[in-house]
């Protein structure tokens, strides 16, 4: 990382970075509505950010899951997700989804991912899922490109 100085994008242009924080307010109720668990909504944060590579919300959301009594184990092993038995199969259907969302660049959502998701979740699930990825990807894009400081 470079020390060279960034404009804060949500300071420079507010009125986005607000609408930004109201889209992932509606998120949050959609994912609760959808009958999701808050500490996988967490973990699905958590994950799109370790793929990002957003130190500043990898921080937050790790802290706000160890906050809700997440397990530190399912959060050390979290990018193994597959080769753990610590995840239901709502979750890994969740984690698979997110992943394929946010690795769109790497060949978009796959059949076979979409597929494995819908036969474990419910229709609302999968929208709040792929609303909650789009949202996790913004937030982390935004504090990435203003370099949001992570100090120790």
């Amino acid at each position: 990382m470079t020390n060279s100085p960034r404009v804060n994008i949500g300071k420079q242009h507010p009125a986005p970075y607000k609408a930004l924080i109201a889209l992932s307010s509606e998120v949050d109720e959609t994912t609760s509505a959808a009958g999701l668990d808050p500490l996988l909504v967490e973990l699905l944060k958590i994950r799109t950010s370790q793929i990002n590579g957003c130190s500043f919300c990898l921080r937050m959301h790790t802290r706000d899951a160890l906050k809700k009594g997440e397990n530190p184990d399912r959060i050390a092993v979290l990018p193994a997700w597959e080769e753990t038995g610590y995840f239901s199969e709502t979750d890994r259907a969740a984690l698979r989804l997110t992943e394929a969302i946010t690795c769109v660049p790497d060949g978009h959502v796959s059949d076979e991912d979409y597929d494995a998701a819908a036969a474990v979740l419910t229709a609302d699930q999968i929208s709040a899922i792929a609303w909650l990825a789009t949202v996790m990807n913004a937030f982390n894009r935004v504090a990435i490109t203003s370099r949001y400081p992570v100090e120790a």
